[in-house]
């Protein structure tokens, strides 16, 4: 099992926390902890990064027409499709922003895309609905700690959900 966070101290500390824990119980599954692997970070001095997910990328477009007219709220977008590319660099420079970093991301290429998969899920104030998301491939150029925090992070929506994991 992979947990990860941009922010040091949060990997720090659930690090010492899961070392000193037997049993990590996950709902109705109780994990047996055996070790714990700190993963050192990637360098991207290059200023460029291939990331590829291990789960689908979630986002969310606008949901407007072509004549700027609102026609949803749940208009999710997929690799290849209007708005996914500058929603998804856009979420990029959020997530730099909210981290005090370097918000100069650009989503250079999308160089493989998975099979769509949809997933229901829950709301709080609901009956939920699905997701649809795609596992991806894609480059993206930025200053390397940046980069780096982004790699920690994942792509699109729902990141601490799972959706989004980029690969080691």
């Amino acid at each position: 099992m992979e947990f990860g966070s941009p922010l040091p101290e949060v990997v720090e500390a659930l690090g010492t926390a899961l070392a000193a824990t037997p049993v990590l119980a996950w709902g109705a599954t109780a994990f047996l902890v055996d070790g714990v692997e700190i993963v050192e970070d990637r360098p991207f001095s290059s200023g460029y990064a291939v990331f590829r997910t291990s789960t689908p990328v979630i986002m969310k477009g606008s949901g407007l027409d072509a004549t700027g007219k609102r026609t949803t709220r749940q208009s999710w977008r997929l690799p290849g499709e209007p708005e996914w590319d500058s929603y998804v660099e856009n979420n990029l420079r959020r997530k730099a922003d909210t981290l005090g970093l370097d918000r100069e991301v650009s989503l250079e290429q999308v160089t493989w895309v998975g099979p769509k998969r949809s997933f229901a899920v829950s709301a709080s104030n609901g009956p939920g609905g699905k997701k649809p998301g795609a596992r991806v491939e894609v480059t993206v150029s930025g200053d390397p700690r940046t980069l780096t925090a982004l790699a920690d992070w994942g792509l699109g929506q729902g990141n601490s959900t799972g959706f989004g994991w980029i690969s080691l």
